[in-house]
C-alpha cells in the first residue's frame, strides 16, 4: 500500500464530509438566498420585458391594442342623457349567425296543394277567399299545364270550423302524398274572436317543448294577407292590421321561416282590393317558382329572409335596460378582419397594465347611472269587453234577435215563449219539468264559450275562449239588464195575432231562468252571485254547461236544475263535434262526470245528449251507459239536434240528413235503457216531447208507488232555501212535484192538451207520432 496514496484518500474524504457538514449546517440560508436571486432576476427581467420595444412584430401588436377611449367628461354624459328618449340599452352577446344555406329542392313528383285559411265575423273576407279560390283554381290549373306538375285545386276553410291540432301541430296527411302551402286571409279585430283563439293555439304550440320547435317546417311555404280599417287604427303601430302581423310572426317560427310572400295589408274601405290583387301576384309568382324549381329561395324582399322584423320587436318588447354586446350584428370590419380586441379573459390584464403606464394619466370615464324610461313604454293592456257596441259581433248577434248587456251577458226571446203565448204549444221542459214557457226567460250572463260545436245554432258569431280576458260587469247590472231586455221583448208580443190575454199578463212575471241561450254560463266569474238574484226574486234557474270547466262547476252552490251536455260517448267523436279548444278537454270533460256524480243527492243533475247522425249516433250505445254509470245523473235528456240552416252548419259537414228522425231517436233510447237495465242502474223511459224530438230517462229515486215525478216542486224549492241556504243540505227529492202529467208520460207524444197544434200556415192539424222505424 502507497503510503501516499492512502493520505491523499483520507485528505479526500475529509474535504467531502466537510462541505457535507456546511451543507447540513447552512442549507436553510443558502436555499433563501438561491431562491431571492432567482426572484431579482425574474423581476429585472421582466421590467426589462415591459420597457423594451418588441423587435419582431410590432405592427401584430398595435393591432391588437386597444382603442384608447377619450375623454368623457360629465357634462357631456349629462348632454347625452338630455337628449336620450329610451333607458340602457340591453347587450346581448352570442354566437354570430352563419348565413343560411339553399334550402333542399322538394320530390317535384309529389303534388302540392293550396289551403286557404279565413276567419270571418260579417263574412266579408269569407266572400273574398271564394272569390279568390275560383281565379286561384284557374292559376293553378294553367300552370300545371305548362310545368307538367300535378297541383291539386285549392281549398278554402274556415278557422272556425276546423280542429287546429290537424294543421298546425304538423301538416296533415294525404293520401296521395301531398305537399301544402298555406295561405292566411285575415281580418283584424279589436273584440274577442276566433283570431284570438287561434294566435294563442299557435303560441301555445312554440312554446310546447312536446312539440318539435319548428313543427310545420315540412311546408312549402306560407304567405298572410290581413284586412284593416284605417280609421279605427291609423297606423301599423296604433294596430292596423295587428293579428295579420301576430300570425305572419307565429307562422315564421313555426315554418322556420318558410316566408312565401311578405305580410299585405288592405283598408276595407279604400284600398283592400287593389292591395290584395298585388299580394295575390306576387304570391302566385313565387308558387310558380316553387313548381318549377322546387326551392322557395329568397322570395323577394321580407320573404323568408334571416332576420326578420319580428326579431327587433321582441327584442323591444323585452328590454329590461341590461346593456348587453350584441354580436350577431357585428360592427365594421377592416381590410376584412374583424376589429374585436379583446380575444380572451387574459389579455385584459394586459391591456390594463399597459394604460396604468401611460404618462399622461385620463380623467375617469363619466358614468350615467340614472335609469331613463322608455318614451313608448308598453303600458300594461286593460282587458277590452267581450262584445264591444261598435264591434262586428255585436251587430250579428243583435240582428239575431239579441238583446246585449252590458259586455257579455245576452237575452232573447225563445220561439217556445212566443207560442206558449199564443196557445200554440210549450217548451219540452213544461213536458218534462213543469217549466211554463211563456214565464221564461232565456239568457246567459257569458256569452263566451270553449267549445265550436257542429251543432251550434247560433250562427258561429259568439266569442270563443279558455280563459276569462274580458271586462266583468257585476251580477247586479247583468241582473237588471236582462229583466229589462226580455220584458221589453215580451212587450212587443201585445199586438200579435192569437196572442191569449191571460198568458201575457202572466209573462210579465218572469218564474223561470234558462241559463243555456249561448256561450258557457259558469263561465262567469259570479255566476253565483247572479244566481243567488234570481233566487232571490223566486226565479228557479236552469243552468246548462258544456262539461269543460270543472273547478268553476265544483264551486257552484244551489241551482234549480244542472244540466251537462254530453254529445260524444269517446275522446275523438267529442273532439268531431264539439270541437273543443281546450287540449285537455276529455280529461276536463270526465272529471265534470265525477264532480256531477258527487253533487247528485244536492242537485237535480241531468245529461243532456244531443244526437247528430253521422257524428254521435252509430254504435255508441255501449259508451253512453258507461258515462251515465260513471257520472249517475238523476235525468237522461236525449234530444235529436236541430238543424239551423245555416252557413256555418254547412262548412261543418252537417245537412238535414244528420237530423235524425223521432223514430231514430226512440230506437236510441230505447237501447240505451236496454243497456242501462243490464247494468242494472235503475233507470227507465219516463216522459217525452214528440214535437222537439226528445225523450226523457229518469232515475229510480223519482218513480214513487209505481208513477214517475220528473216535475218540480218551485215552491218547495224556494222554501228550502230560504230555510237551509244556497249551501243547506237537501236532496232533489225534497222538491219533487206532483206526478207527471198522463200526456207527457213516455207513449202520449208530450203536447199540452190546453194548446192547438197547427201548420205553418196557422191551420190546425193533428199529431202524428212515429216511434217505430218505418217498413
Amino acid at each position: 500500500m502507497d503510503p501516499l496514496g492512502g493520505a491523499h484518500g483520507q485528505s479526500a474524504l475529509f474535504n467531502i464530509n466537510g462541505l457535507l457538514d456546511v451543507w447540513h449546517t447552512n442549507r436553510t440560508p443558502i436555499i433563501l438566498v438561491a431562491f431571492c436571486g432567482l426572484l431579482l432576476l425574474r423581476l429585472y427581467l421582466h421590467v426589462y420585458e415591459e420597457k423594451s420595444d418588441l423587435k419582431t412584430i410590432p405592427k401584430l401588436y398595435e393591432k391588437l391594442a386597444p382603442q384608447k377611449p377619450e375623454n368623457v367628461s360629465q357634462r357631456e354624459v349629462q348632454a347625452k342623457a338630455a337628449v336620450k328618449t329610451v333607458g340602457p340599452r340591453r347587450i346581448k352577446g352570442g354566437m354570430a349567425k352563419k348565413p343560411e344555406t339553399s334550402e333542399e329542392p322538394i320530390d317535384l313528383t309529389r303534388p302540392v296543394k293550396i289551403l286557404v285559411f279565413f276567419s270571418s265575423i260579417t263574412t266579408k273576407t269569407e266572400k273574398i277567399g271564394q272569390d279568390y279560390i275560383a281565379k286561384l283554381e284557374k292559376s293553378v290549373a294553367q300552370l300545371a299545364a305548362d310545368t307538367q306538375r300535378r297541383v291539386l285545386a285549392p281549398e278554402l276553410l274556415d278557422l272556425t270550423e276546423i280542429d287546429f291540432d290537424d294543421y298546425f301541430i304538423a301538416p296533415p296527411k294525404s293520401d296521395d302524398g301531398a305537399q301544402f302551402l298555406y295561405l292566411f286571409l285575415i281580418p283584424s279585430y279589436n273584440i274577442d274572436s276566433i283570431n284570438d283563439t287561434f294566435l294563442e293555439h299557435l303560441q301555445e304550440t312554440h312554446h310546447d317543448f312536446r312539440i318539435d320547435t319548428a313543427p310545420l317546417s315540412s311546408l312549402l311555404g306560407y304567405s298572410v294577407f290581413g284586412f284593416g280599417d284605417r280609421e279605427g287604427w291609423p297606423d301599423e303601430a296604433e294596430g292596423y292590421c295587428f293579428q295579420a302581423k301576430e300570425l305572419d310572426k307565429w307562422m315564421a317560427k313555426l315554418t322556420a321561416r318558410k316566408r312565401a310572400y311578405p305580410v299585405g295589408m288592405g283598408d276595407m274601405k279604400s284600398d283592400h282590393a287593389e292591395r290584395f290583387t298585388e299580394w295575390t301576384s306576387g304570391f302566385e309568382e313565387v308558387f310558380g317558382q316553387i313548381i318549377r324549381t322546387g326551392y322557395l329561395g329568397q322570395g323577394v324582399a321580407g320573404s323568408g329572409a334571416a332576420v326578420e322584423s319580428d326579431d327587433e320587436a321582441e327584442e323591444e318588447e323585452y328590454d329590461d335596460g341590461e346593456v348587453i354586446f350584441d354580436d350577431e350584428k357585428p360592427a365594421k370590419r377592416e381590410n376584412g378582419k374583424s376589429s374585436s380586441s379583446l380575444d380572451d379573459v387574459e389579455d385584459l390584464g394586459r391591456v390594463i397594465k399597459s394604460q396604468g403606464g401611460d404618462a399622461n394619466p385620463k380623467a375617469p370615464i363619466a358614468v350615467d347611472f340614472t335609469t331613463y324610461n322608455n318614451s313608448k313604454a308598453s303600458s300594461q293592456s286593460k282587458p277590452k269587453e267581450m262584445v264591444a257596441k261598435n264591434s262586428p259581433t255585436y251587430a250579428a248577434l243583435t240582428k239575431q234577435g239579441y238583446a246585449i248587456v252590458g259586455s257579455h251577458s245576452g237575452v232573447k226571446i225563445c220561439r217556445w215563449t212566443k207560442s206558449a203565448l199564443r196557445g200554440r204549444g210549450s217548451c219540452y221542459k213544461y213536458s218534462l219539468y213543469g217549466i211554463n214557457s211563456h214565464q221564461c226567460m232565456e239568457t246567459t250572463p257569458s256569452l263566451s264559450c270553449s267549445n265550436k260545436c257542429v251543432f251550434c245554432w247560433r250562427h258561429g258569431t259568439n266569442p270563443v275562449g279558455t280563459t276569462w280576458r274580458w271586462v266583468v260587469d257585476p251580477p247586479e247590472m247583468i241582473f237588471d239588464g236582462v229583466k229589462e231586455g226580455h220584458y221589453k221583448k215580451i212587450k212587443m208580443m201585445r199586438g200579435v195575432p192569437g196572442v191569449r190575454a191571460e198568458r201575457f199578463a202572466e209573462a210579465l212575471k218572469i218564474r223561470h231562468c234558462a241559463l243555456s241561450l249561448v256561450g258557457e254560463p259558469i263561465f262567469y266569474p259570479y255566476i253565483n252571485e247572479f244566481l243567488g238574484m234570481l233566487h232571490k226574486e223566486r226565479i228557479s234557474s236552469f243552468l246548462v254547461c258544456n262539461a269543460q270547466h270543472p273547478d268553476q262547476l265544483a264551486d257552484l252552490k244551489a241551482v234549480t236544475q244542472l244540466y251537462v251536455s254530453i254529445d260524444a260517448s269517446n275522446k275523438e267523436s267529442l273532439r268531431k263535434i264539439d270541437r273543443p279548444l281546450h287540449r285537455d278537454f276529455w280529461e276536463r270533460f270526465n272529471r265534470c262526470l265525477d264532480i256531477l256524480r258527487e253533487k247528485r243527492f244536492r242537485h237535480r243533475t241531468v245529461f243532456r245528449l244531443t244526437l247528430v247522425k253521422g257524428f254521435n249516433v252509430e254504435d255508441e250505445v255501449e259508451g253512453y251507459a258507461r258515462l251515465i254509470e260513471q257520472g249517475l245523473p238523476c235525468f237522461v235528456e236525449i234530444k235529436g239536434v236541430t238543424y239551423c240552416g245555416t252557413s256555418t252548419s254547412s262548412n261543418a259537414g252537417l245537412s238535414m240528413s244528420n237530423v235524425p228522425f223521432y223514430w231514430e231517436v226512440c230506437e236510441f233510447v230505447r237501447a240505451l235503457d236496454t243497456r242501462l237495465k243490464e247494468k242494472g242502474l235503475g233507470y227507465g223511459i219516463a216522459a217525452e216531447h214528440a214535437h222537439s224530438c226528445c225523450v226523457l230517462l229518469a232515475s229510480e229515486r223519482f218513480r214513487v208507488d209505481g208513477k214517475w215525478h220528473t216535475h218540480i216542486d218551485y215552491d218547495r224549492f224556494f222554501e228550502l232555501l230560504e230555510e237551509r241556504g244556497p249551501d243547506g243540505d237537501w236532496t232533489p227529492e225534497d222538491y219533487m212535484g206532483p206526478p207527471t202529467p198522463e200526456w207527457a208520460l213516455w207513449g202520449n207524444g208530450g203536447f199540452d192538451p190546453r194548446d192547438e197544434r197547427v201548420d205553418r200556415k196557422g191551420r190546425k192539424k193533428e199529431a202524428i207520432v212515429i216511434r217505430e222505424a218505418p217498413e
